[in-house]
């Protein structure tokens, strides 16, 4: 039997490793994504190696490109947060890697894929609907749903019976569960099980605190093309250049801490922190552009959708017909969102400083306060007000 494992090289997936070979005499296939987690990935290389997975059998891939490009881009042309805060760091990975799950399965001829996500959360949903939604008969095999080592000293003693190396790294031992990518990095668990706590703040990684910011604004212009960034002051760069450089800017200016309660998809609330700088940012700057480039009733369909796709994406449903139905209204939407648009940076805030393009469609001819010499016909506007207030007036006879 072969199965690919989406390996991080880390204890858990270690563990899920050598378990799979004693459990179903497996020859497990490695797939290790570097997403920009800001971790290096290469040692899951020696790690599969030291347990007897062959060199041709571990996959070590950079798809920070693919990424940010065909999943953080479309995702952000429809300002996607879900439940009005959580912009879906983890979720929009989760995609990426059932694909490259099902993908490495059909270039080995592989039985099953399986990965590391417990039963209590929304991620073995994601990876499964996304690998059943390209491979229908794929068999998924998720062992923190079968096997009974259910504690951390469980873990630990599977491991030393069964010789996996385990790395005892010096220094204290973060009380948090951590998932990164070149978009977010999440906190659960440890003192954030209590939703009462305040969040200890050695816990950021990629953001200062507000109040320890640079006491002087940060200027960025940002340059759209089709609702996507495509430079940075007026430098090119690619989407992962993008993303990487916002997030260095807007972390160093205390920008995109969030501490929430969402509702998982399983069922439970679950209280969680996350660190989203540059996405913070894309999406204060989209928004701006669109302000001056979309017609009103467009902008305002595309942001009664957003909730529905953002459920989609947070739930799983990235590969669902739906989703991709929407994603072409969403896409075609932004055709002519083009332009500039200066934000300011300053201590946690994201504030937009201007905004200019050539597909415009504010003209301040007709929105001046000043004399605009007959671009606009005040008088219209009591025929348009009465005829909206004819039913409110008529309801008001009869029941007045």
């Amino acid at each position: 039997m072969k199965v690919v494992l989406a390996y991080s090289g880390g204890l858990d997936t270690s563990i899920i490793l050598r378990w799979l070979q004693k459990t179903y005499d497996a020859e497990v296939i490695t797939f290790t994504a570097d997403l920009g987690q800001g971790e290096e990935v290469e040692p899951a290389r020696a790690k599969a190696l030291q347990m007897g997975v062959p060199e041709r059998d571990i996959h070590i891939e950079d798809v920070r490109e693919e990424f940010v490009r065909d999943f953080v881009y479309p995702m952000f042309r429809a300002n996607t947060i879900y439940e009005g805060e959580y912009l879906l760091g983890t979720s929009i990975a989760r995609p990426l890697i059932a694909k490259r799950l099902v993908e490495i399965a059909e270039e080995h001829g592989a039985d099953a894929i399986s990965h590391g996500a417990t039963g209590k959360g929304n991620d073995q949903v994601r990876f499964e609907l996304g690998a059943y939604a390209l491979a229908p008969d794929i068999r998924v095999i998720a062992p923190w749903r079968e096997w009974d080592l259910g504690s951390r000293e469980s873990l630990m003693a599977y491991a030393a019976e069964h010789d996996i190396p385990i790395e005892m790294k010096r220094g204290k031992k973060s009380p948090f569960s951590m998932d990164a990518n070149l978009l977010h990095i999440s906190f659960e668990g440890g003192p954030l099980e209590d939703p009462f706590t305040e969040p200890p703040s050695e816990m950021w990684r990629w953001s200062v605190s507000p109040e320890m910011a640079p006491n002087e604004a940060t200027y960025l212009d940002l340059t759209y093309e089709c609702g996507d960034i495509v430079a940075i002051d007026g430098k090119p760069m690619s989407p992962a250049e993008v993303l990487t450089e916002l997030n260095r800017v807007g972390g160093a200016n205390g920008i995109g801490r969030l501490d929430i309660v969402e509702n998982r998809f399983v069922g439970m609330k679950s209280r969680g922190a996350y660190e989203t700088p540059g996405g913070t940012i894309m999406l204060r700057g989209h928004r701006a552009i669109e302000s001056i480039t979309l017609d009103r009733e467009v902008a305002h369909l595309k942001d009664s959708l957003m909730p529905k796709y953002a459920e989609l994406i947070y739930n799983g449903f990235w590969w669902s017909p739906e989703r991709e139905m929407l994603q072409v209204a969403i896409d075609h939407s932004q055709q002519f969102v083009n332009g500039v648009v200066r934000v300011r940076l300053y201590k946690g805030n994201v504030d937009i400083a201007g905004r200019k393009s050539d597909d415009s469609l504010f003209d301040e001819k007709i929105a001046t306060f000043e004399e605009d010499h007959g671009a606009y016909n005040q008088a219209d506007a009591e025929g348009f007000i009465k005829l909206n207030a004819l039913r409110l007036r008529n309801l008001a006879r009869k029941r007045g």
